[in-house]
Order: structure tokens, then sequence, then C-alpha cells
């Protein structure tokens, strides 16, 4: 196994370079031969995890490892642009969740864009260019007209779009499916492809986000909810640090991370690294450090991986269970914060194109 580039990993009480380096190690153990990364082995892959955890792998200079994991995204779209919300580990045929969620079909820009970025890979990306453009398709059908993003789409497994598109959003959803429509209209661009229909989407779904919370189900007891219109850049500027403070003393446990659902006495290491990385957006370096900083509790010093949550009440792990896709948000985080440029650019929104403004619209 090679020895992961880790020296823009290192980040003061958080990782050393051998620890960032145990850590991808860790979820290069995890990714099966066939490009697959699981939750863990043995248990279930799911796109959007899966592509979290290839996006750390580009940032830590595993770009062999991460471009196999996008080949097995490539090979297992279903013919409507989408794919399955679950898959066995071991077995792509076996399918354990048939339903088809906007966001996990949408990540797949993000991820492209990031390994573009990260290579500079012309290839590449004509690869990628119709499985991108089919994903992006499949989660526009699903636009509702208010502009927001119907959170899933049932159906009779076969994957011919003929299933029923849910008429609910999710606001965490839809603000993944606005980053994640800027970074397919980067694509577009780098390759000369006009979408405007992808230009009026994202403008529409980002003044439902920031204008039209009623549009969305109520979720507010998720930190998801509270960060994510900041981390997907639907809310930039004093908009982003205003919501962030409104709500900060609700999810964040000081000195153990971030909840995932309140009251629960429960803090995850994904919400948190998500939360470090929107710190990160809005230049609030210096908090986001303290929330990385707080979570190194969940660390396992054996595999490099972090546990998925802990119970501070009762002091405790749970569930027990190492994932590779929180290690994988706890190194974007880091790359960010160390200045690793595809993840800058990818994160930071500053050159992804913004589409239509709609703020004008009712």
């Amino acid at each position: 196994m090679t020895t992961p580039r880790t020296e823009h990993l290192v980040l003061s009480g958080v990782l050393t370079a051998e620890q960032a380096a145990e850590t991808v190690r860790g979820i290069l153990a995890v990714q099966r031969p066939d490009g697959a990364i699981p939750w863990f082995r043995g248990h279930h892959l799911d796109p959007w995890d899966h592509i979290e955890a290839a996006m750390a792998l580009d940032a830590a200079g595993e770009h062999e490892a991460a471009e196999r994991a996008y080949d097995w995204l490539a090979r297992h779209q279903n013919e409507d642009g989408s794919w399955y919300a679950a898959y066995a580990d071991g077995d792509a045929a076996d399918v354990t969740d048939r339903g088809r969620e906007t966001n996990f079909c949408a990540y797949v820009a993000v991820g492209v864009w990031h390994h573009y970025l990260a290579t500079g890979d012309d290839t590449f990306l004509d690869r990628m260019w119709p499985t991108v453009s089919s994903a992006m398709e499949f989660v526009l059908r699903l636009q509702l007209p208010g502009g927001q993003i119907g959170w899933r789409c049932e159906g009779d497994g076969t994957g011919s779009g003929t299933g029923a598109g849910s008429d609910e959003a999710l606001l965490t959803g839809s603000s993944s499916v606005h980053h994640a429509l800027r970074c397919a209209l980067a694509i577009a661009e780098e390759r000369e492809e006009a979408q405007p229909d992808w230009e009026l989407a994202v403008g529409t779904l980002r003044h439902a986000i920031r204008r039209h919370p009623e549009r969305f189900l109520d979720k507010s007891r998720y930190s998801m909810d509270w960060y994510y219109p900041v981390l997907g850049g639907a809310l930039t500027g004093a908009e982003a640090k205003e919501r962030i403070e409104r709500d900060w003393d609700r999810f964040v446990v000081p000195g153990v991370g971030v909840r995932c659902v309140v009251p629960n006495p429960w803090v995850t290491g994904g919400e948190s690294a998500e939360l470090a990385l929107a710190l990160w957006a809005v230049g609030e370096s210096d908090r986001a450090l303290e929330i990385l900083q707080s979570i190194q509790h969940l660390r396992d010093p054996q595999t490099g991986l972090y546990w998925t949550g802990y119970v501070f009440e009762d002091q405790a792990v749970w569930p027990e269970e190492l994932t590779a896709w929180t290690a994988g948000s706890l190194l974007l985080a880091v790359a960010a914060l160390g200045g690793d440029e595809a993840t800058c650019a990818v994160f930071s929104g500053e050159r992804l194109p913004w589409g239509l403004d709609a703020d004008c619209c009712s």
C-alpha cells in the first residue's frame, strides 16, 4: 500500500502526518477491489457516503483509488440517471434499498469536479460527463414548482424512472443538491456545454432555501438542517453567519462535538466535520479548528478511522461502527483548513457558477 500524501493534512490538535496517513489507509482498507467504498466492510454502501470517502482519497493524493470509486458509480448507474439508496457490501446486484434519493444522486457532480480539480484529468471529465449529466437530469425531474427538490423517488426497482417522486422536500437534501448543481454547471462550463435549464433550476432552488422555509419538511431538530444551507452555498456572508450564530448553543456541545438531533445527548463525527467545513467557508477557521479538535475522542488509534457517534451522558461510543465516510468528512475539513486547492475551490464556492438569480421572484 502506498504512503498517502498528507503534508497538507497536518492540523494542530487534530492530525499529525502519520495519523492522517493512518486515516487514509483506513479508508483504503475499506474500499473493495471494484472501487466501491461501503460504510465499513460487511455493511452497505450508499452513493453519497461513497463519494465523500472518494473525495477524501483525492485530498490525500490517492487519485487512482478515487477514480476507481467514480468508475464504480458509472458502471452501476440506473438507466434513468439515478442510483439506489443502498447496496450490500460484496455484490452490487444486491440492492438493499430501492428508493432513489435525489441528494445521493446529485452528489456525483461534487465528487467529479473535485477529482478534476485535483488531477486536471480532462479524459476523466469527458468520461464522467454522461454520468453527471444523466444524474442531474434525474434529480431535476423531481424539482417541485416552488424550486425545492423532492427528496426521494420510489419505484418498481427497475430504475426505469416510472416510480413516483416525492412531493416532500428536505432542507438538508435540497441544500446539498444546490451545491451539486453548481458543481455540475462548473463541469458543463469547462466542457462548453450550455445548460440553461440547470442555471434556472439552481436559482429557483436557492431562492426556496433562502426565502421559503415553509416549502420544506420541518426537521429543525436536526443539526444538518441548521448548517447545510451554509455548507451547500445557498447562504453566504452575513446571512450565513447569522444562521450559524442563531443555533450554536443549541447544537454544539463544547469539547465534545455537534449533536445530530436535539435534545438527544449524542454527538456525531460526520455532522461535526461538516459544520467545521461550513465554518471555514464563512471565514470562521478558528471555530472550525476547535470543532475538529473536540471530536478526536472519536478516533480509533488502531485503524485511524472514526466512530460514528458518542452518547456523552453515558460516556459511550454508539453505534459501535467505524465508518469510512466519517473519516472522509474529517479529512475534507482538515484539507480545507490546510489550504488544499481542489477542496477549497469546491467548498468555498467562490469560483462555482451561481446560475440565474431568482430572488426577484415571490
